[in-house]
């Protein structure tokens, strides 16, 4: 007697290992895009407390731009988040006189993050579906 499986033992057990991978990816993708989007609100609010340490620390005077920041001793952020895209957002900031407007883009729309997110003054955190 022969030992081992037969084509349709081997593709029952395909078409399982099939059906469970189009069940998980989905779901995993899903759980990416959130931990995106939440990294991109927590580098919005790393940004807005730099920027509030700063005003603090300059007569209510905010930052003129990024550089204010990073090249302070001590540096109020020890990176500059706008210089490249980061876990599938694009981080823009705007340095009106005597305020600041920092963005998050989602790059792609839909599978780096479903959401735009805004903060200014204050930190004030706004979203938007991404477009």
């Amino acid at each position: 007697m022969k030992k081992g499986f037969t084509l349709v033992e081997i593709m029952i057990v395909v078409g399982i290992v099939a059906l469970l991978a189009a069940i998980a990816i989905p779901g995993l993708l899903r759980i990416r895009v959130n931990a995106n989007e939440v990294n991109a609100q927590a580098v919005l609010k790393a940004i807005s407390n730099a920027c509030e340490g700063f005003a603090a620390a300059n007569h209510g005077n905010y930052p003129q731009n990024m550089e204010d920041l990073l090249n302070a001793n001590p540096a109020y952020l020890a990176e500059d988040f706008t210089a490249a895209l980061q876990n599938g957002y694009n981080f823009v900031c705007n340095f009106p006189a005597s305020a600041y407007v920092c963005t998050a883009n989602a790059s792609p729309c839909g599978r780096g993050g479903t959401k735009d997110f805004t903060i200014t003054n204050g930190g004030i955190l706004t979203s938007a579906d991404c477009s």
